[in-house]
Parts: structure tokens; sequence; C-alpha cells
């Protein structure tokens, strides 16, 4: 007797819940466990449910884009086990099953954004894949925790467009940039003038060309018709 009744006592660790049925029967209440469980041998039947985290990775999967552009995506699934009377009950095999779901959730929802929102927006549309997959295999007991877009990969001719884009911005900028530069300096030049015509207590003849201080000359050393002639004669100097 003593021997029999240890067939009768089965364990589960702390991560784990047993699901037992009785004649095929789910038995009433929760599942079992931590620790030990008494079970009728040759009448019931249990099933041990494993509620630790799990993650599996998603084939990488080619999508298409809403502005049409073939990718290469890789992802990564956090789930586990929340209900493990409906983890047993209403699907065969929940981490196959989710890992199904999660590579049609991740074509469906990536084909409704355009390439810029993959490469920009990651975080945001994995957490839209996180709540579409956690609604789906709310059903099965199973919560899906986080999902990560792990890798996105170029066509080669899409990465050479890009890389030329880019080049043509940076020569943009730079040319803004020198624009803003000249412009400052018109303004700077137009101002000195202003104040020479006011007040010319020197006169700073400048070449324009080379930006270099030519000559200085002194109120007493120059009237009104000379710097005139001086402004006149620079150019040609230059030639």
């Amino acid at each position: 007797m003593p021997f029999s009744l240890f067939f009768c006592f089965k364990i589960v660790q702390e991560y784990e819940r047993a699901v037992i049925f009785r004649m095929g029967r789910l038995r009433k209440g929760e599942a079992r466990g931590p620790g030990t469980f008494f079970i009728l041998p040759c009448i019931d039947e249990y099933d041990k449910v494993d509620l630790r985290t799990v993650t599996f990775d998603i084939p990488p999967q080619a999508v298409l884009t809403k502005d049409a552009v073939t990718v290469g995506v890789d992802a990564v699934v956090f789930c586990r086990v929340e209900d493990p009377l409906k983890a047993i009950t209403k699907i065969i095999n929940y981490n196959y099953s989710t890992q199904q779901l999660a590579m049609t959730a991740l074509r469906n929802i990536l084909g409704t954004r355009t390439l810029a929102d993959l490469l920009t927006e990651k975080e945001a549309i994995a957490q839209a894949m996180q709540q579409s997959l956690d609604n789906a295999t709310d059903p099965w007991g199973v919560k899906v925790e986080r999902v990560e877009i792990t890798d996105v990969r170029l066509p080669q001719d899409m990465q050479r467009v890009m890389a030329a884009e880019a080049e043509a911005g940076r020569e943009a900028r730079a040319k803004l940039i020198a624009a803003e530069g000249e412009l400052k300096a018109s303004r700077a030049l137009k101002e000195a003038a202003t104040v020479i015509t006011d007040s010319p207590a020197a006169l700073q003849v400048i070449d324009f060309s080379v930006g270099l201080l030519i000559h200085i000359l002194e109120p007493y050393e120059i009237t009104l018709e000379c710097v005139t002639m001086k402004g006149q004669e620079i150019p040609q100097q230059g030639m």
C-alpha cells in the first residue's frame, strides 16, 4: 500500500503548473502547483505547463512595405503562459502557434508602413505588433510581453540610392552654410561702407577677392575724390 501511494503523489516546480484530467474531463479548480498534488493512477492524467518567459526568433521575413519596397526583417518575441488551463485546452501547441501568428502579424503590420517609418519608428512598430499578438493569443492563455525588431536589411540598389540621397543632402547643407556666410559678409561690408561714409576717420582698402588688407589711408592723405578713385582701381589690380 505505501508503495502504491508513491505513484499517487506528483511534484511540480515553482515555475510549473499541472493541469489534471480525470476520465478525460478537466478536473474542476485551478491548475495544481507548485509543490505536491494527488492523482489516481489509471484514472487521472496531467500535463505540466512551464510559466517562465520564453523567447523565439521570427525567421527572416521578406516584407513589402507600403511604398512597395521589399525588405528583410528579423524580430524576437517574448511570451509566457498566463493561464495554464487555456494553454492546454484551447490550443494544441501554443509555442508553435504563437510563432506562426507572429510571422503573420509582422507582415501585416509592416505592409501598412513605409520604409521611412520602418527605419525611424521601430519601437512604435514593435509595440503595435506586441499589442496585436497579445490580443490574438489571449484566448490561448498566452501573454506576449515584448516584441523586438532586431534587423532590417535593405536591397543593394536601395542602399546605393539612400547613400546618394545622403550625399546630396550633405552637399546641399554645405552650400547653404556657404551662402549664409556670404550673406553675413556682404552685410558687414555694407555696414562698414556706411560707417566710412558717415565718419571717414580711417579707410581700409581691401581686396575683396582674397580678403587681404592692401593699404590704409589716413584722413589727412585722402579726399573724397581719392577714395572714389582707389575704389575703382582695386578691381583693375585684381585683374
